[in-house]
This record gives C-alpha cells, structure tokens and sequence, in this order.
C-alpha cells in the first residue's frame, strides 16, 4: 500500500491535504473510492463546460470606465450620464456573431457590441451592433436569421446556399447585407471598430419628460478594416488575431477609447417620421438628427481569468437604469426576454449574483430568491410576497409612465413585425451605395458577394442578384459580369 505524492497549494493546511491523501493498492496501480481527490478531480472535469451562446460565442473583453465628457442632464436624469467628470465602472465585450467559441475572428460577420455599465442605480447595458442596422424587424424570424447564418444540418459546413436563400427571401435584410459585405464587414481591430446600440430607447428626464435615442461609439482611434485575403490569412494564422491585439494593447498601457454619444428625436418628431422611428433595418440620418456626445468609454485592465469575467458575463438590453426606457420596438422587447432566459439557460436563475454580473449598488429583489448556486443570505427571513406588512419595506415599484401613443397611432408600430417588405425598405440601402459608397467601395462590394454566389443553387443567385437590383439596377448588373468573368473589378 502506498500514498500518492500531492504539492501543497498554497493556504492548504498539512491536516487538511491529510484528508484527501488515501490509500492506493498495488503500488499506486488500483484506486479506491476513497481518493476522494481523484473522485472530485475527474466529476468536476466532466463538468466544467457550460453551454455557450447559440450566438455570440467568439468573444474578446476587457474592464474599463465611461467618463462624462458632456452633461446630458437636461435629456435624462440617468446619473451615469450627467455631471462632467463623473466616471463609471465598465466591462465590454465584442464578439463575432455565427461561429462557435473555437472559430476564428476575422471572418465576415456582424459583431456583438457590449457594454455593462456598473452605476449607483444598477446595471445599465448597451447591447448592440457594430454596424447601426439588423436585418431583420420580426423577431420570430430571429432564430432562422442565426440558423441561416451557422452550418448545414447534413454536411455540418457554413452554406451560402442557406445563407442567401434566407435573405432573398427576407429582403428587409438588404441594408445591413449592404454594410456586412462592405468594408466595415471584417475589422481589422477591435480597438477602431464602431458600436450601435441599434434599438430606439427613451431617455427621460428628471421632469418626466421624455424623448426617443439611439445609442453610437465611436473609437477615438481611426476606423479601419482588414482586406478579405488578409482576413483569410490571419483565420489560419492566428484565428485569435483581435482577441491578442486588444490584450497587447492594454497590457502595453495603449488603452483603446470610445466616445459616446446620442441622438435624440423628440415625440412630435416621431409622430411623423414613420416607421423607421423604431423600424430596426432603418438609420436616423445624421443630418435629421445630429450626434450628441456624451462621454468617454477606455479599457484599461484585462480580466485576470476569461472563463470567471468574460465568459460568465451577462449581457441584455433589459438591463436599464431610471432616466432611460424601453420602447415598442417588436425586436427589443423580445430581445428583452431572449437574453436573460438565454443567461438562466447557461448560468444558472442566480446568474446576476455572479461577480461580473453583480450590481455595485444594494439591489432589493425579494421577489426572485432561492435556486440554484445562491450566493448571498438569500434576504434572510424577509417574506417574499406582494403587499407583505410584516416587511414594510418590501413593496412593488411603479414603473415610470413615459408612454407616448406609438401604440394607437394608425399605421404605427404596433404591427411593425408584419410589416411586408416595400419600396421604403430600399431607400437607405441606395443612399448608401449611391451617396456614402465610392466607385473603389462599389467595386470591393460586388466582389465580396459575387465570390459567395459562385456556388450557390442558381435559383437562389437569381433571387439575391434581383433583391440587390431592387436597391439599384447597376448591382444587379455588376454581380451578374463579375460572375460570368466580363467585369474588371
């Protein structure tokens, strides 16, 4: 009979490492139940995997702080917002939004764009987009736009087929596809990518005023992106290309900034703007309502371990502070639900009670205790229902009436989601390739999808070549001679 050699970690008492060094028979060749070590060694490698995100799995991020540059306090009473100075805890994460952890990050993909900001009100997020528009508006379309995006159930491979057969048959997906295949559709750092909030928002005011929002980071730095055969390159080279450059960079003390900033569109605007208020395939054009900055995002620490602050972070765009509210947007308010029922699917119901997920302020939710992996005194003897006298402190609170009549108004959002695709859904889609694109950008474009389409079932090419047409005639056109090898592009 012998003991197995253990080192002694550190804190790890001589009695303690006595409990865990049991026998061995045969000169260490059989084990017994009771090494137990061994035991809680190899059950908890068993499990030591938690499901990760149906999308937005490859992710890089770090902590930081937003600092306000610009006191916005007359369009919000949020305090993390108002008060030049004021600084606020921050962690991000970006990520690709199609492939698994193990993929690569300079692929073409829409990234992920989020911010926690840890405030003395709670946790408010932006969660969002590197580009300012999605594709779809309905959002029971959303589990198909994902599954369109990821890999053939039969051949278990990325399929444009799928891919383009889903957009040309949901064509309100053009302008986002026209950003995608652009130049912005590949980064080629994390530190100079842009970030949307995407949704309409309503800042409100400390008079109970309020106005409608979007959300905009732009990094400090220069925006700049990675050519398609580089991109290829670095996805075999390093497919943790991004990811190392954020890290080299903080850890070389060059801390990557963000400004923050708004725009704000008041309800008598809204009443008459359409559908493109809340309409998430839609922009605000910047000349109709202009950028307001409000402050400064920095990143300057890196986690000290992935799995604990990174990957058990908790993202969703329920997470809001008073002085900013929801809207009716279809896409939002299932994103609302979505996000956190995803976070209870990984993480556990007490998921918010995990350090990187955890307010900086005393939360009181007496409603939602006990579960899984509780983590505090779990409200101690306090009763945990409605209307409780015997804890007078324990009470509902009133949600802020900031309703505006988006509801009721004829041909408003209320069935936004059912909205079928028609010529307004193309209008910003050539404004951008007439007016934002050069014929240098026009030309990468048609290159960028014509090599996606070379494969793809030509009944599926014809239909996106004549969704593309729709936005201008000449794409169409382009796609079409790059494809048979006429065009010089």
């Amino acid at each position: 009979m012998s003991k197995p050699v253990y080192t002694l970690a550190e804190g790890t008492s001589k009695a303690s490492l006595a409990l865990i060094t049991l026998p061995t028979y045969g000169g260490g060749g059989l084990t017994t139940l009771g090494d137990t070590l061994l035991i809680e060694t190899l059950t908890h490698f068993n499990r030591e995997r938690i499901p990760e995100r149906v999308v937005h799995a490859k992710a890089a991020g770090a902590w930081g702080e937003f600092e306000v540059t610009n006191d916005i306090s007359h369009l919000t009473c949020a305090k993390f917002m108002n008060g030049v100075g004021k600084k606020t805890p921050v962690l991000f994460r970006l990520s690709t939004t199609g492939g698994e952890k193990g993929s690569a990050d300079t692929v073409r993909d829409v990234r992920g764009f989020s911010v926690k900001f840890y405030t003395e009100e709670g946790n408010h997020d932006i969660v969002g987009n590197h580009v300012p528009v999605f594709f779809v508006r309905d959002p029971v379309r959303f589990p198909s736009l994902n599954r369109s995006h990821k890999k053939h159930p039969a051949t278990n491979r990325p399929d444009w087929g799928m891919f383009w057969d889903f957009h040309a048959n949901q064509p309100e997906s053009v302008h986002t596809l026209m950003h995608l295949f652009g130049s912005r559709g590949i980064p080629d750092s994390i530190r100079r990518v842009t970030g949307f909030g995407v949704h309409t928002f309503k800042l409100v005011g400390a008079d109970g005023k309020f106005r409608y929002c979007k959300f905009h980071f732009r990094p400090v730095a220069p925006i700049t992106n990675m050519k398609p055969d580089d991109a290829t390159r670095m996805a075999g080279a390093n497919p943790e290309f991004h990811t190392q450059d954020l890290w080299d960079a903080i850890a070389r003390g060059e801390h990557p900034a963000w400004k923050l900033y708004v725009q704000v569109m008041e309800p008598e605007q809204a009443e008459t703007y359409g559908r493109a208020v809340f309409d998430i395939t839609k922009i605000w054009p910047h000349k109709d309502f202009p950028l307001i900055e409000v402050g400064q995002m920095t990143l300057n620490k890196n986690p000290g371990n992935f799995f604990a602050e990174i990957e058990q972070a908790a993202f969703s765009p329920s997470n809001m502070v008073p002085g900013v509210a929801m809207t009716p947007d279809p896409m939002l308010q299932a994103r609302m639900f979505a996000y956190p029922d995803a976070q209870r699917y990984r993480l556990g119901a007490n998921y918010t009670q995990l350090p990187s997920n955890r307010p900086v302020c005393p939360v009181y939710a007496p409603f939602e205790r006990d579960g899984k992996m509780t983590m505090t005194n779990n409200y101690n003897g306090d009763p945990n229902y409605v209307r409780s006298t015997l804890t007078p402190g324990v009470r509902s609170q009133t949600v802020q009436e900031v309703r505006h009549n988006e509801f009721l108004r004829s041909g408003g959002v209320l069935g936004l989601n059912e909205i079928p695709v028609d010529d307004e859904d193309f209008v910003q889609p050539r404004e951008l390739w007439t007016k934002v694109f050069d014929e240098t950008e026009r030309r990468k474009w048609v290159t960028n999808v014509s090599e996606t389409l070379e494969a793809v079932p030509p009944q599926i090419r014809d239909a996106t070549i004549a969704m593309f047409s729709r936005v201008d005639p000449r794409i169409g056109q382009m796609i079409e001679a790059k494809l048979k090898g006429t065009a010089r592009l």
